[in-house]
């Protein structure tokens, strides 16, 4: 019976290839430049001082090996249409329901945090926050409205929500280069100088705790780099295009977390820093550059709207993802005329809108943030594992196609049990500090209710196995 379903469920109308290149390049770029380095990046310096920079450098570098390792098995089969798909083949029927009902719940957590961030950024215009958080789901409205027509259109605003924050980045490097090198003096009274990253107490100045406690915010940030395994189904030439924005990874994050922050550092020092601000848009308020800085508040406001965009887009993949395979209710497995999952983008933007209880009961847009930013980071690091354990599996059912690829993941036998190992003691840390503790306690609950669902579709035969 279950068999007979899932065939059912996978007839009718399939996901279209309408993403191409320039499109993938772009939301890969986009995706690793998330909310949290424009909103979060404050309370990260906050904490960590100039040792942020190592950070980012370290999860960079393990992000790296993730989606090596993600990419060699979707080019594999190309009939893998995310990575929700390959665990339930490489692990287990389980592991695809675990997998992709936590990314969606993932997604549609950062989209309700996206939108709290949104409004404050509204609200540096408007100063009313109920004003601004009507202006927000206007917004939310219009995303979904994009999101229902044909893929395209959502990778073609991506692309350009990409642009916007490239183009900002670059010219505050550029700008911040400037101004260190003519001598300007930032709003301490200080001279703008690099030095600045170690000559205000070092670069540890908080010691160890604080290096540590950097870490979960910075995750935050790195969410949206593997959303180019949800768009494997809807890629064009997925055998060029998804290669290359993986290699691109490590050249994105030198350049837009390390040399953006460290361009911030050296013109205002990092403990001047205000951490419930964006430093971004706060650098050129300082600095009396008004016009600027509304610009840049434009700027990280795109990024946040990216940032949902892609959540509603690969949420709903995972949901469609879900309901072909019985793993989720059949009516969200059907695709409108534009060959879009129409029923699930509907409901998610409907989720979303449980932003607005969360922003005016948390007491600030900080608060709500990092709240939801402590959820989203320890759902990331689930599936980044599970990504790994896949990984895993591959090689060991599939040496003679490992050995053979032209893209995989080097050093196959140790590499992806670094990352786990790192993973575990991320959580480890995250328990240990009191901010992230509960929402980590809290998570298992959740796969708790993930368990006791997929006993009871399996028992009635829902699920296709």
């Amino acid at each position: 019976m279950a068999r007979q379903k899932g065939t059912q469920h996978r007839q009718g109308p399939r996901l279209q290839r309408g993403l191409s290149n320039r499109n993938i390049q772009l939301i890969a770029l986009g995706g690793a430049i998330g909310t949290g380095l424009f909103m979060g990046s404050g309370s990260t310096i906050s904490q960590a001082g100039p040792s942020i920079l190592l950070v980012y450098v370290i999860l960079g570098f393990m992000l790296f090996l993730i989606m090596r390792a993600m990419g060699e098995i979707l080019i594999y089969n190309l009939k893998y249409k995310s990575f929700q798909d390959f665990a339930h083949d490489l692990i287990g029927p389980w592991a695809g329901y675990v997998t992709g009902w936590t990314y969606w719940f993932l997604w549609v957590v950062i989209a309700i945090g996206d939108m709290i961030v949104v409004t404050g950024y509204f609200n540096f215009w408007i100063h009313s926050m109920v004003i601004s958080a009507i202006c927000t789901v206007a917004l939310l409205g219009a995303l979904v409205m994009i999101n229902l027509f044909a893929v395209k259109l959502f990778g073609d605003v991506e692309f350009w929500f990409a642009l916007i924050k490239i183009g900002a980045i670059v010219a505050l490097i550029l700008v911040g280069v400037a101004m260190v090198i003519s001598g300007f003096r930032g709003p301490t009274g200080e001279v703008s100088s690099f030095s600045h990253l170690w000559d205000h107490g070092g670069f540890f100045p908080t010691g160890s705790r604080g290096f540590l406690a950097a870490f979960s915010m910075a995750i935050y940030s790195f969410i949206g780099t593997e959303l180019i395994g949800t768009t494997a189904a809807e890629t064009q030439d997925p055998k060029r295009t998804i290669p290359r924005a993986i290699n691109r990874v490590p050249m994105r994050i030198a350049i837009f977390y390390v040399g953006a922050l460290s361009v911030i550092m050296a013109i205002t020092p990092w403990n001047a820093i205000d951490p419930a601000q964006s430093p971004f848009v706060s650098l050129f308020s300082m600095v009396g550059l008004g016009a600027a800085a509304s610009i840049m508040n434009f700027v990280v406001l795109t990024s946040a709207a990216s940032s949902t965009n892609s959540g509603i887009f690969s949420s709903s993949r995972m949901m469609y993802g879900l309901a072909k395979s019985g793993q989720a209710h059949r009516v969200f497995g059907g695709l409108s005329e534009h060959h879009v999952p129409r029923r699930a983008l509907l409901l998610i933007g409907l989720l979303v809108l449980l932003f607005i209880p969360i922003l005016f009961l948390g007491g600030s847009v900080l608060q709500g943030f990092e709240l939801i930013s402590s959820v989203a980071t320890t759902l990331i690091l689930f599936i980044w594992g599970l990504i790994l354990v896949s990984y895993i599996r591959f090689v060991h059912q599939h040496p003679a196609e490992h050995a053979a690829a032209e893209f995989k993941l080097h050093g196959a036998s140790w590499t992806p049990w670094l990352g786990i190992a790192f993973i575990v003691f991320i959580i480890g840390v995250l328990i240990y500090f009191p901010a992230t503790r509960l929402p980590v306690c809290l998570t298992p609950l959740w796969f708790v209710l993930l368990g006791i669902t997929w006993s009871i579709r399996k028992h009635h035969g829902e699920v296709d196995a």
